[in-house]
């Protein structure tokens, strides 16, 4: 039983501090520009704010880009700048292409990187995973896939890259991060009136949550091994049940063995082996195993 119950804390969610949105939020202004650090800031106006999904057939965000950086810019746009699932250029898809269809005709992500909601919550690896205070409404969740879509399929997106080819030599440049773009105030308030009730990481910024989650998961492992530990010595102290002993030390070891192994594949898997070099640039970044679309273009 406790061999079980060591095993079902460390596949947990590791997270120990979670609120309900209304609490971490003030109000959709809040959200958009906390939640993916600077990466969005929202705005009054339509006009110069862009929107995170649409069912026009052609891109109201290609609009706003004119508004801002002055007419025909949107049509020149030819690559797409943000450096990790992105495509080179952007570009049609096919008719397969339904997750994030609004960007079917004009696209700088392509279908086998966003097949699917599932795949949008889990492509940047465990800790990034929007839904770990547990399970959320749809109409929340479905606001987490369209950000998710954004930021892979946005052709516009790249304009806001926070740093440029001018900035390689600045000891924190990245292709992947954005900074300030603007999101209109309507989309604002209808994600945080759809997630108002739902339950998020307390911090309230999406890439301080993903640190917390292996801080966690750091903890929790070290508290299960104590746990395993102290068992093992109150076992060993039991002379008449020695057959027991041998059953229950066996499976006490192996579920630490499955444990440490979860724990090293997690970090294999967020790109910090524990056996090489850490090489971290700056953790608010979306990547397989770096991501940040806020500051981040994550």
């Amino acid at each position: 039983m406790v061999a079980v119950v060591a095993l079902l804390s460390l596949t947990d969610a590791y997270e120990d501090n979670c609120s309900p949105f209304h609490e971490i939020y003030a109000d959709g202004e809040d959200l958009c520009n906390r939640m993916f650090g600077e990466a969005f800031q929202m705005v009054e106006s339509d006009e110069n704010g862009y929107t995170m999904w649409f069912f026009d057939e052609s891109n109201p965000n290609d609009a706003v880009t004119d508004a801002i950086w002055g007419a025909g810019k949107a049509d020149d746009i030819d690559e797409c700048h943000l450096n990790y699932y992105h495509k080179e250029v952007p570009s049609p898809e096919g008719d397969d292409f339904s997750e994030c269809h609004p960007w079917k005709q004009n696209s700088c992500c392509q279908q086998e990187n966003v097949p699917s909601a599932e795949h949008l919550r889990t492509m940047y690896g465990p800790g990034y995973e929007w839904d770990r205070c547990g399970p959320m409404t749809p109409a929340c969740s479905r606001f987490f896939v369209q950000e998710a879509c954004f930021y892979e399929c946005e052709p516009n997106a790249g304009l806001w890259r926070k740093y440029n080819d001018s900035h390689v030599d600045h000891t924190d440049y990245n292709e992947w991060e954005i900074s300030g773009m603007p999101i209109k105030r309507s989309y604002c308030d209808a994600w945080f009136t759809a997630c108002r009730n739902d339950y998020f990481c307390t911090t309230g910024n999406f890439f301080s949550c993903e640190a917390q989650y292996w801080a966690n998961l750091a903890a929790n492992t070290t508290e299960n091994i104590t746990i395993i530990e102290e068992n093992i010595t109150i076992i060993e102290s039991d002379d008449d049940d020695y057959p027991w002993v041998i059953i229950v030390v066996l499976s006490i070891v192996g579920v630490l063995f499955v444990c440490t192994m979860i724990f090293m594949i997690s970090r294999e898997k967020q790109g910090n082996p524990m056996f090489s070099p850490l090489v971290h640039e700056n953790l608010t970044q979306r990547s397989p195993g770096n991501t940040e679309m806020g500051t981040t273009a994550e």
